[in-house]
């Protein structure tokens, strides 16, 4: 069995510019390219997923937009796997699952946009699938958020979620951590 690589939602639309900015994008996906790159080295299994928003009244990633795109910073290369979704669960109504069961796959590392949509929800549903799951906590990012009228900075709202997911769903670790086990390996 082995471990693939899931690359979440890293679009246009959640970088500077875009429809639905996000902090930290530039720099996660500067992290994520690296987690790329030696998979891409290596041969191991590497999936992007790519959010298309097809609810009325969404405002991000439409259809036919240069937002939707993956970030040239991760850009799929030819051959690679691409699964296009449109809920946060990327297993929901997609072939994620049936492509890493043929694959042999039994573990994933994880990165992507945004970790406290996207990545929780697919963290944990992969959890629940019975998979081992590994998050690169700085290849991910997340925006801030507001709940009863109080305001959540973004790195509140990254530290919350990944400190959840670590705590059952997840291993939780640093690009640098994960290389160096990778390369040692």
């Amino acid at each position: 069995m082995g471990t693939a690589l899931v690359i979440i939602d890293i679009q246009n639309d959640y970088f500077p510019g875009g429809r639905m900015e996000l902090v930290g994008s530039e720099s996660a996906a500067s992290c994520a390219a690296l987690l790329l790159k030696e998979f891409r080295h290596a041969g191991w299994p590497l999936i992007h997923i790519r959010h298309v928003s097809t609810r009325p009244g969404a405002g991000f990633f439409l259809p036919d937009t240069s937002g939707v795109q993956i970030h040239p910073t991760v850009a799929p290369r030819a051959g690679e796997t691409i699964i296009t979704k449109q809920f946060p669960n990327s297993f929901r109504e997609t072939d994620l699952l049936e492509r890493l069961t043929a694959a042999g796959v039994d573990s994933l590392l994880i990165c992507g946009m945004m970790t406290s949509m996207c990545v929780d929800a697919t963290v944990r549903a992969a959890f629940d699938l019975g998979f081992s799951c590994t998050v690169a906590h700085d290849a991910c990012a997340t925006r801030d958020l507001a709940h009863n009228g109080v305001a959540v900075p973004a790195h509140q709202v990254q530290a919350a979620f990944l400190a959840a997911l670590g705590a059952v769903y997840a291993d939780v670790k640093g690009t640098d951590e994960i290389l160096g086990t990778i390369l040692s390996a």
